[in-house]
């Protein structure tokens, strides 16, 4: 299918009836760049058009003169980058005629997948690996109306459960491995660039089942080719050590980490985000989850962002990258947050050192707490 590229990042004018200032979602605002028929029909939260935050204090640590940006996913309508993808696949698979979705999942697949389900008033399962759902997630599943199926296994165990049910079963698989899903992520990659005005010179992203990796680099690639970029960004991936597939170089049987998000072992989109990293002159590397929560509270305490502890993945490598090689001065990179802290407040919770205990309601018994 072929596709006019426009020559300014407006793309198109806004559906008829809608007000100028009103962001239309992600299908409508870069439709020139996705596989949509002018009669698809578009399942949509209005996903997208999420905040690019310059960093105040945690550039500094990265070397001299470091433009840091933190995209912050989480701001999506289920608090993940998930909703990038769903839109793109649930909106083909309704086109497609399909009345039931599937996916396997550790957490925000599962959520943005059934936010999407309900949208478009389809039914949908969830298969999640029993204890390793941060309960943020398994709370919207099942509000959304999702039927959820906890399996005695890992992720990757429920991914090839599903894809053998998608065969055998009147359902659409809506996993990563359906390229509709890729699609519909790569347009963070457009947000990217429109937001700075240029590609930047990094963009650091934690890598899982390594679908965002590939859906990124596809973007940046789309708007150099299409005039929209001038260059397109060295990758940097980063994995929990305990569950590092593609910087071991072979599957990972039982992964763990605090990172729930990132516990994959087997990569679905691994070779394409191994192709990312060559192709851009960038890395996959691995960071341990003390690293990983170092950076998560560095974000809270020192910026102000609150993600969930797989997202500070991109940022636990950056700072490991900058200690043994400083980034070039004056680049600009980009770390991409790419879930809520809200979704596994947990884990938020354990890391305070002190529960919170009640005082007498006095001024003076306040007053001595604020230690002012």
């Amino acid at each position: 299918m072929s596709h006019q590229i426009p020559a300014t990042p407006t793309h198109r004018a806004l559906p008829k009836g809608m007000a100028p200032a009103c962001w239309p979602g992600l299908l409508e605002r870069y439709r020139a760049f996705l596989p949509l028929e002018a009669n698809s029909p578009i399942v949509t939260l209005h996903e997208g058009n999420t905040p690019l935050v310059a960093s105040e204090r945690i550039h500094r640590r990265l070397g001299s003169n470091i433009r840091l940006h933190f995209k912050l996913e989480g701001a999506n309508p289920t608090g993940s980058f998930k909703d990038r993808g769903m839109t793109m696949a649930v909106s083909k698979a309704v086109e497609m005629g399909s009345q039931a979705l599937i996916c396997a999942s550790t957490g925000n697949t599962s959520a943005a997948m059934a936010a999407y389900a309900a949208r478009a008033g389809v039914r949908c399962f969830m298969l999640v690996p029993h204890g390793y759902v941060a309960m943020g997630k398994l709370a919207q599943g099942l509000h959304y109306g999702a039927q959820v199926i906890s399996v005695e296994g890992n992720f990757d165990q429920a991914l090839s459960i599903v894809r053998e049910l998608s065969v055998s079963y009147p359902v659409t698989l809506v996993n990563s491995v359906n390229p509709f899903r890729i699609e519909g992520q790569k347009t963070g990659a457009f947000e990217v660039v429109d937001q700075l005005g240029e590609a930047p010179d990094f963009l650091a992203i934690p890598v899982g089942n390594a679908g965002n990796m590939t859906a990124y680099w596809r973007g940046f690639q789309n708007y150099r080719a299409a005039g929209l970029a001038n260059k397109t960004p060295a990758m940097l991936g980063y994995q929990a050590a305990g569950a590092a597939p593609l910087v071991l170089g072979h599957t990972v049987p039982n992964p763990e980490t605090i990172a729930t998000a990132i516990r994959i072992g087997n990569p679905a989109s691994g070779p394409f985000a191994l192709e990312a990293r060559d192709a851009s002159g960038g890395e996959i590397a691995a960071v341990t989850d003390e690293e990983i929560l170092h950076a998560y509270d560095m974000l809270a305490r020192e910026e102000g962002l609150f993600c969930e502890p797989a997202s500070a993945a991109g940022l636990a490598g950056l700072l490991t990258r900058a200690r043994v090689r400083p980034f070039p001065e004056g680049s600009t990179i980009v770390c991409i947050l790419t879930g809520n802290g809200l979704k596994d407040p947990q884990t938020a919770i354990g890391r305070v050192p002190e529960s919170v205990k009640p005082v007498p309601a006095e001024v003076s018994a306040i007053g001595r707490m604020l230690a002012l």
